[in-house]
Parts: C-alpha cells; sequence; structure tokens
C-alpha cells in the first residue's frame, strides 16, 4: 500500500484541499507515495501556528543547552535511521545510494551536532561602558518564524542547512521542500518530534512553489526566508520579501569552472573534473561545469577525462555499483537533452556522451550520459547558462589571465576551483576569482565549520559555519543607565540650561 504523508502543523494534519499528488521514482516511475497538495489557507495555517509558538516561547525561550541537547538527540536519530532515510532519498531524488548514504547523511548528522554547539555559542560582540553614564549590552535575538523553501537536488540535506541554524538561534520554522522530492523531510519530522522539538516549533508544508512558496515569502508573520532554487526564482522571491521588507538569504544558480594551470597534475584534474562535474548527476549549482587547461594541455586532459567519463556506470540508483542514476524529472531530462542540443547546433564538438543512454534498464528513466564538450563559444548559452546535468565544457587557454578573466565572465559567482602544484601561485589567483568559494587541488568540498554561499547572480548570505547564524538572529542594543540623575548632563541641548 502507498504510504500517504499529510502536511505537518503542529502535528499531522490533513490539507484544506484534501488532495493529495503522487510522488514516483525517478528510475522507473513507479508511485512511491502521496503527499498533501497544500493551499493558501494551509500556509496561513501553518505560520499561524509557528508564530504562537513562538511567541508561547516553548522553543524561542528555552535555555540554550536545552535546545542543544534535543537538536543533539535529533542528530542522534537521523544517525541511527541513516540507512532507511538513505535508501528513501534516493528512490525519491534519482541520487546514488552511496552518495545519499555515505555523502548525505552523514553530513547532515555533523551539521544537526555541530548546530547543537553553537546553540550555546551565540553572543553579542560587546558589553561595555561607552557613553561614559551607562552600559552598554549587545543582544543576538531569534527572528521570530523563519520560512525555509528547500530544492530538489538535496532534499534532506539543504532542509538541515536552514533548520539547523534557526532552531539553534530559538526560531520557529515552516520547511517547504520541493513538490518533486518531499518524502525524506516529512520522515524527518517524525524524528524532530521524537527527539524531543516540540509541536509548533517545526512545520513541514508540502505543494507546488507557485502557490506555497510564494504565499509564505508575502506573508507578513514570516520574519525571514532562506530559498535555495535557480536565479529566476530567486529574483521572484526577493520582490515578494521587500514587500514587507523582511530578511532573506539566497543560494541561486552557479557556473562552477575549474582552472587547471600548467603545472597541475592532469590525472588529478581529470578526477576533479569528472567527480565535481557528475556528481548527483550533475545537478549541483557547485558542480564543475567549465574546465580551463593550457592548450597545449587540451588534448591529453581531453583524453584523461573522457576514459573516466565512459567508465561510469548508470543505472538504478539503489544499486551499490551504480554511479549516477536518472535526472529528477523528465523536465530535467528535455532542458538538459535541450542545451546540448543548442551547443551542437551552434557548432560545439561532443567528445562523449551527449545523448540518453541505449537499453531495457533506461527506458523508463530519465537518464543522460556524463557528456564532454568541446570548441564552445564562451557566450554561447552552454557556456553562460546553469544547465543542471553531466555536462562539462573544456576551453583551451595560452595566458592564465585568459582563464580567468572568462572563468568570471559569467552572472553566477558560487563556486570554482584552481589545480597546480605550486600553492602560493593558485591562492595568488584564487582571490582573482569572483566566487564565495574557491577551492585548490578539490572541487566539492563543504564542512559544518565553514560558509557556503555565492556573489553576484548566485545570491547572497551565507548557509553552514557560524556565519549562517546572521541570516537567522537580530542584533539589538540594550543601555543601562548607571548615574541615577533625573536630569542627565545633556539634558540642556534639549530645553533648559546646562
Amino acid at each position: 500500500m502507498v504510504k500517504i504523508y499529510n502536511n505537518y502543523i503542529n502535528g499531522w494534519k490533513k490539507p484544506g484541499s484534501n488532495e493529495y499528488r503522487e510522488i514516483k521514482n525517478p528510475f522507473n516511475q513507479s508511485v512511491l507515495a502521496k503527499v498533501a497538495v497544500s493551499n493558501e489557507e494551509d500556509v496561513k495555517d501553518a505560520v499561524d501556528t509557528a508564530r504562537e509558538s513562538f511567541e508561547k516561547g516553548s522553543w524561542s525561550v528555552l535555555l540554550a543547552s536545552e535546545r542543544a541537547k534535543i537538536l543533539w538527540r535529533l542528530a542522534d536519530l537521523v544517525e541511527s535511521n541513516t540507512k532507511q532515510l538513505a535508501l528513501l532519498e534516493s528512490k525519491n531524488q534519482g541520487k546514488t545510494i552511496k552518495y545519499a548514504r555515505d555523502s548525505d547523511l552523514p553530513f547532515i548528522v555533523d551539521n544537526l551536532r555541530f548546530f547543537a554547539g553553537a546553540a550555546r555559542m551565540l553572543e553579542g560582540k560587546a558589553a561595555s561602558e561607552y557613553s561614559g553614564m551607562g552600559t552598554s549590552m549587545i543582544r543576538r535575538e531569534p527572528l521570530g518564524v523563519v520560512a525555509g523553501i528547500v530544492p530538489w537536488n538535496y532534499p534532506l540535506y539543504i532542509a538541515v542547512w536552514k533548520l539547523a541554524p534557526a532552531l539553534a538561534a530559538g526560531n520557529s520554522v515552516i520547511l517547504k521542500p520541493a513538490s518533486l522530492t518531499p518524502l525524506t523531510l516529512l520522515e524527518f519530522a517524525s524524528l524532530a518530534e521524537k527527539a524531543g522539538v516540540p509541536k509548533g516549533v517545526l512545520n513541514i508544508i508540502t505543494g507546488d512553489g507557485e502557490t506555497v512558496g510564494s504565499a509564505l515569502v508575502k506573508n507578513k508573520q514570516v520574519d525571514a526566508v532562506s530559498f535555495t532554487g535557480d536565479t529566476s526564482t530567486g529574483k521572484k522571491m526577493l520582490e515578494y520579501a521587500s514587500k514587507s521588507i523582511k530578511k532573506i538569504s539566497l543560494e541561486l544558480g552557479g557556473k562552477a569552472p575549474l582552472i587547471a594551470l600548467s603545472d597541475a597534475d592532469l590525472d588529478m584534474v581529470a578526477n576533479g573534473a569528472v567527480v565535481g562535474g557528475y556528481w548527483n548527476a550533475g545537478q549541483d549549482c557547485t558542480a564543475v561545469t567549465r574546465v580551463f587547461v593550457q592548450e597545449k594541455q587540451h588534448d591529453a586532459l581531453i583524453k584523461k577525462m573522457t576514459s573516466l567519463a565512459r567508465q561510469f556506470k548508470l543505472g538504478d540508483q539503489t544499486k551499490e555499483s551504480t554511479d549516477m542514476g536518472p535526472l529528477v524529472s523528465d523536465k530535467q531530462l528535455a532542458r538538459v537533452m535541450s542545451y546540448v542540443d543548442v551547443a551542437k547546433s551552434e557548432g560545439a564538438n561532443v567528445v562523449t556522451g551527449g545523448k540518453q543512454p541505449k537499453g531495457k534498464i533506461f527506458e523508463k528513466g530519465h537518464f543522460f550520459e556524463p557528456t564532454i564538450l568541446t570548441k564552445v563559444d564562451h557566450h554561447s548559452s552552454v557556456a553562460q547558462e546553469e544547465i543542471f546535468g553531466p555536462v562539462i565544457s573544456v576551453f583551451p587557454y595560452k595566458e592564465v589571465e585568459d582563464a580567468v578573466e572568462k572563468a568570471n565572465d559569467v552572472e553566477f559567482g558560487l563556486a570554482g576551483s584552481i589545480y597546480g602544484k605550486d600553492i602560493k601561485n593558485c591562492f595568488s589567483i584564487s582571490k582573482k576569482l569572483n566566487f564565495g568559494t574557491v577551492w585548490i587541488n578539490e572541487h566539492g568540498v563543504l564542512t559544518s565549520e565553514t560558509p557556503h554561499g555565492g556573489f553576484k547572480q548566485s545570491g547572497f548570505g551565507k548557509d553552514l559555519s557560524m556565519y549562517s547564524l546572521e541570516e537567522y538572529t537580530r542584533i539589538k542594543h540594550v543601555y543601562i543607565d548607571q548615574t541615577g540623575l533625573t536630569r542627565r548632563p545633556w539634558h540642556y541641548t534639549v530645553f533648559g540650561k546646562k
């Protein structure tokens, strides 16, 4: 029997529409579950519930040490349920079981534990006397109600990026998972309740972005929004948030470059490029999409990358031997195919891939082969726009300054990497790259302790690390008079004599 999920609003609750939609496995289109189709009344209910929980102080005024205990307990529960959550994530999103189980879930557990500790470390910058008449205290306070809008490429992973710091700071939270991939977050709700997160403090509402996401951002009782998704939708979110001047953080698209310097180890570059470009089937804002290599080394690198790309095993994402599963939907597959077709029509050369794989196992799934393109025009759509699929374009350069200029010459600024043996030179070049994260001799490492976020049209604000707490707190100055005087020395400047 197919499981039916309701919204999680002060506990499990049926949607006002009493309608549900099927959630399917992108590999074989089998129905995994049915989830609530929410409307604006459901959104209002979720917001009112979160607001009430915040005002009552069931979480917001809880001792930081108690919030930390609950978050740590939640991490333990996620860890003990890793196998089940990873399998569900793999079936729902299409990512391989080894990636979900051995990469996503351990990071989720670590992130919850990091912010369990961070809950006890919230502090202002100063408490001192500056005026000569009193003491100034700086308080860091929760904002209130925080809405998190989660993308479909990392359903539970990025949800925790949002809820962990928000809860650590004392906020009440509403999460809207992507309409395609809500299942692990809904299962997570039960674990959060079991861990001791009070009902009403964490709420999860499912539905389409146009209805649910927009209504959340527009609601005046929502104090802050954290959105991860494509840039065009992010611009709409920014516009909606501006109506009530609410705080918003945006982690949007990317077009990550990898610059291989002339002294780089080409085997290391090739591995970094294909792993960084094809993880999660290329459905990652930080995925390698553009490789810049010294022109004399171009052919050698292409040969090494092609050899590795052709070793990727595509198939059922729940099998241990699978390296790449299907794309998340037929719509996403059509998008990737369209970009490659346009690139070919504009003169690009498909070195490998560029098409759907053949075979019975691929008939129902949204598969696309790992693809390498050369002879790509730097100003073309495939070089400038986010494809969000397993497609890497390789560009030769004469001088490294040209590579840096072209790497920066896109609308995005999320992440990039440099490969080379001269670390001093690599570091010098990193300062010239206009990206929120620059890796050296690596591509893709994230940790709970270090911030993640972009520049330009990749958005603003930070996920992860103590820096992310800035997105979920406010700074208040409290002044305490110490003179006890009825008339203060400065009052004469308003009336009376000195």
